[in-house]
């Protein structure tokens, strides 16, 4: 039967213990790398700019993994995220804020939504509905006319997060069947004709999720996603976004791997040359690049190739 363990659960779970089995020495340099990217106000940035949730979140689960969130780093990610707590945000930002507050009381770090009217669960799910859409589906923001396979993945996280149940998830299965294509994966919106490999990641985990909220298998026998998904690695051992997509990417490469892994397809692919692919990616200090093309590491892709190697076997 389904896994009732919640989604987020699982993949922390996953990615600890397999990081586990690489060298100290390894673990110690991306925890180091990543706890001095912590900007002055606690949180993390990209590339450019301030601090921002969704960096911020990538941070600290990267530092999760590694089992290396401080306390003092908890205690200072917890003030810039209180500063965010009355902030317009999207879906993104919604479930980056929910997760890094998990994350951090789970360290034993304070309670940033102590303070918050009792009732906030509540006023998050009213909230959450307003981004559904009439395909069944969530948008990025309350205004968006149709809905996003990854957004629609990321609202069931936060309900997750919340410990309610989806709302109306038969609409989310009609929803997820106008998404899937022929070539046996998922795109992101509707026009789009050839599937994707996030989009094919995020339709797999709403699926897990679903079957976990009614008590259902997620394989599917016979279910052709695992061959799309193996089918998007290409020379470099890495995993394309798409069947066009010139190069492979980080991202692409992490989620195909861990959607493969959920699906018990690990052995459709050539796992030396993804290990091959994300090892190249490091830099000496510490982070990781998101492809081949890429001259910077930041928080996000770090934590992908975090993943991916925790994943792969050595």
């Amino acid at each position: 039967m389904a896994d009732a363990v919640p989604y987020l659960a699982q993949l922390t779970a996953r990615l600890t213990s397999g990081l586990l089995r690489w060298p100290e020495v390894f673990r110690n340099r991306h925890g180091t790398c990543l706890l001095g990217l912590q900007n002055a106000d606690g949180g993390f940035s990209g590339r450019e700019g301030g601090s921002d949730l969704y960096y911020t979140g990538f941070a600290l689960r990267g530092l999760a993994v590694l089992d290396a969130l401080t306390p003092d780093c908890c205690d200072r990610a917890a003030g810039f995220l209180r500063q965010s707590l009355y902030h317009q945000a999207s879906v993104v930002d919604f479930f980056s804020l929910l997760y890094a507050c998990l994350l951090i009381q789970m360290q034993g770090g304070p309670d940033v939504l102590a303070d918050s009217p009792a009732d906030w669960p509540d006023r998050v799910a009213t909230l959450l509905e307003t981004y559904r859409t009439p395909d069944g589906g969530y948008a990025k923001t309350a205004a968006g006319p149709s809905g996003s396979t990854y957004h629609t993945f990321l609202v069931a996280l936060c309900y997750q997060l919340l410990n309610r149940p989806v709302p109306a998830p038969e609409s989310i299965d009609r929803f997820l069947a106008s998404r899937r294509r022929e070539d046996g994966g998922y795109v992101e919106i509707a026009p789009m004709k050839r599937s994707g490999t996030n989009p094919t990641a995020a339709g797999v985990g709403i699926r897990q999720i679903l079957a976990a909220q009614v008590g259902q298998d997620l394989v599917e026998p016979d279910d052709p996603v695992a061959d799309f998904l193996a089918a998007m690695q290409n020379g470099e051992g890495g995993f394309q976004a798409n069947a066009r997509a010139p190069l492979a990417d980080l991202l692409s490469t992490f989620t195909g791997l861990w959607t493969l892994d959920r699906l018990g397809a690990f052995d459709r692919i050539d796992q030396p040359a993804a290990l091959e692919f994300v090892q190249s990616l490091e830099p000496a200090a510490g982070g990781f690049r998101g492809g081949l093309w890429d001259e910077r590491a930041d928080v996000e892709y770090t934590f992908y190739g975090l993943g991916a190697l925790a994943l792969l076997p050595q």
